[in-house]
């Protein structure tokens, strides 16, 4: 696990520790321009080989920006398949809006 901090908000990115099933990363906190590039490298860091399915947790998070969108993006492109598990309204409705429920999968 990491905290991630910065001056305006904070965020923290959390790998499972279970070693069976998909590989499940929550995001918590806030993703924004103020810290999407250290919220991405850490994303990354964690992500590590290339998996079929990635779970994204985003029960946690309270909010996202467009720039935090685009790092999604950027990490959907690196992995097969990407599911959004359990994001706040405020998370679910902002994925809607951009249209991109087709590349990040809201779990149901």
């Amino acid at each position: 696990m990491a905290d991630l901090e910065d001056d305006v908000s904070q965020a923290t990115v959390e790998r499972s520790a279970d070693g069976s099933g998909p590989l499940v990363v929550s995001l918590s906190g806030e993703v924004d321009m103020s810290n999407v590039h250290s919220v991405e490298a850490e994303l990354r860091a964690v992500l590590g080989e290339p998996h079929d399915l990635v779970v994204m947790d985003l029960s946690a998070l309270s909010f996202i920006d467009s720039s935090g969108i685009a790092a999604l993006l950027r990490i959907a492109e690196r992995v097969d398949r990407v599911e959004v598990r359990n994001p706040s309204t405020t998370v679910q409705r902002i994925i809607e809006a951009t249209g991109l429920t087709g590349v990040l999968r809201l779990e149901s």
